[in-house]
């Protein structure tokens, strides 16, 4: 059964059945005060060293919680995580990150979508699993004044890394750091499992805010967000499956939640490690765009739930899924239900021609869509666009149950099939016919 004629009652059990599956984090009972290990939180002193003090004196016990009190610690450099561990930063706590780029050893990473050695993210994971990140503290990426200088110099790097994946350079000689200015993210767990984030607050991330790259078992629930720096995705899952995220108040610089799956080539090759059993619920918007889907995208998207969420503030778009003809791969198997949007540019928003760019050569596939109960108060541009490519259609949409009480220009369909609509109010509810005068 196509995932368009899925019903409400077969989509809320296919959610509970992801849900289901995804496995919290196990932590063993040992605890860790960080201040023991020499932290002071006085907002000066470098607690670099106590952290990693803390994570090695965890490894050696087999796991623990690191509790981090009331205060403001700096820490010059990243934090790397090992498994069964749980960072807790209790109400009052905030973690700020130096901006010194020496301080951030490369480590395997991703940058938009092409795999390559970076600059540490500044909390790092890398084949770890039974990891939590929780409490009512701040996590500040301090980097407003600082990475975000980087942003006017990044466009050479960003251009070599892609040329790197087109040509299918090994990923060991794609190597960046120093000389260069590719932005680190936040939070980046990559090749890993049963991880949770819960209710911190997350600041000024230097560019994406948390990455989830090739790892699985995932929730995110009760974070809350202000980062406003340019590219401060909220949270990017890329080549990652099994993921819960809920109950979070997003407020970012741009997208709120952003589907990847690989760029291109390199994406291409990772086929076998879509972005799939994806599940957002009970989510409050505000930034750019709120669920986005690609641009990078070329292992495939599927199987993605959205469900019961609201905006807070202004979006850009609502419902954002992208790709272009350099991507190759496929979007298919979304559910969107129950959400309620505010003033936006454009509501829904679905083409296979973003940005006008790509050779041509590997069209991308965008199948089976439902889009039910959706409510916005004002589309600035467009309430609904859709478009295909002429070889390569959109095809099997419901959009059923959509009022956007006030648009500049209604639908537009273009190189589409097997479109059903249903319900579909644009503008003010028009009911019985005036009488002839």
């Amino acid at each position: 059964m196509l995932l368009a004629q899925t019903s409400p009652k077969n989509a809320t059990a296919e959610i509970e059945r992801i849900v289901s599956g995804i496995q919290l984090p196990s932590i063993p009972n040992n605890k860790f005060l960080i201040t023991k290990f020499g932290a002071k939180g006085d907002s000066v002193t470098n607690c670099k060293s106590a952290f990693d003090k803390a994570m090695k004196a965890c490894l050696k016990k087999h796991g623990g919680t690191i509790i981090v009190p009331k205060g403001v610690y700096t820490i010059n450099g990243p934090i790397h995580f090992v498994s069964n561990v749980k960072l807790h930063l209790e109400t009052g706590a905030k973690i700020r990150f130096g901006s010194n780029p020496k301080d951030y050893p490369l480590v395997l990473t991703s940058w938009e979508g092409t795999m390559l050695y970076n600059y540490s993210p500044l909390i790092y994971g890398n084949n770890v699993e039974n990891v939590a990140i929780t409490g009512n503290g701040i996590i500040d990426g301090e980097a407003k004044d600082t990475w975000i200088k980087w942003k006017p110099l990044e466009e050479k790097d960003k251009l070599l890394s892609r040329e790197m994946n087109h040509k299918n350079v090994p990923v060991k000689e794609r190597i960046f750091g120093e000389g260069h200015f590719l932005r680190p993210q936040l939070i980046q767990f990559v090749n890993s499992k049963n991880i949770l984030l819960e209710d911190v607050k997350i600041e000024d991330s230097p560019f994406w805010c948390v990455h989830l790259l090739k790892s699985r078992s995932i929730t995110l629930r009760g974070l809350k967000y202000d980062a406003q720096n340019n590219n401060n995705d909220g949270v990017d899952p890329e080549y990652s499956s099994d993921i819960l995220i809920e109950k979070i108040q997003f407020d970012n610089g741009d997208d709120n939640v952003a589907i990847k799956a690989g760029r291109d080539n390199e994406g291409r090759d990772n086929s076998n490690s879509p972005s799939e059993n994806i599940v957002i619920r009970n989510c409050e918007f505000k930034g750019l765009h709120a669920v986005v889907i690609g641009s990078e995208m070329s292992a495939g998207v599927r199987n993605v739930f959205v469900d019961n969420c609201k905006a807070r503030g202004y979006l850009k778009r609502g419902i954002y899924i992208k790709t272009n003809s350099d991507r190759g791969g496929y979007v298919k198997d979304l559910y969107f239900s129950n959400i309620a949007l505010g003033k936006v540019e454009d509501c829904i928003y679905v083409t296979a021609n973003y940005h006008g760019e790509g050779s041509g050569l590997y069209p991308s596939k965008i199948s089976d869509i439902s889009i039910s109960n959706v409510s916005c108060e004002a589309a600035s541009n467009t309430a609904i666009i859709i478009e295909g490519f002429p070889e390569k259609k959109v095809e099997n949409v419901v959009l059923d149950k959509i009022t956007v009480k006030s648009a500049k220009n209604g639908m537009t369909l273009v190189n589409t099939q097997n479109i059903s609509v249903n319900e579909i109010i644009i503008g003010d509810k028009i009911g019985v016919p005036s009488s002839v005068k």
